[in-house]
């Protein structure tokens, strides 16, 4: 469904510590704006009715209904943007295989509205 890489999940881990989240997940979501392309969101927060919920490197992942298939095959990354500009990269799984998409940057415990 969606995937974390190491350095993503090394600032998540993070983000929860210093913001006292540790007994939060971490909510991912995803729209299409009016435009076609997708808004991504992160936030701690805790389970609701209906949600998927993942695992993965002691990460909890929450993925509501209208994202789940918005999010399927991306993968979150944690990366240097411009200098001294880290910010959480999302790539969908059609940029992934060469097909056009979008991504979307968001700043460390921020949500992301950019559009990619």
């Amino acid at each position: 469904m969606i995937s974390l890489t190491a350095a993503a999940v090394l600032q998540i881990l993070a983000s929860a510590q210093q913001s006292d989240a540790e007994d939060l997940a971490l909510r991912v979501a995803a729209r299409r704006a009016p435009d076609g392309s997708l808004e991504y969101g992160l936030g701690f927060d805790e389970t609701r009715e209906g949600d998927l919920a993942i695992e993965q490197d002691g990460v909890r992942l929450l993925i509501g209904v209208p994202s789940q298939s918005l999010l399927e095959g991306t993968t979150i990354d944690f990366v240097e943007y411009e200098t001294g500009e880290p910010r959480f990269l999302f790539v969908p799984a059609d940029l992934a295989t060469g097909a056009e998409g979008c991504g979307c940057a968001a700043r460390d415990r921020g949500s992301c509205g950019a559009k990619g």
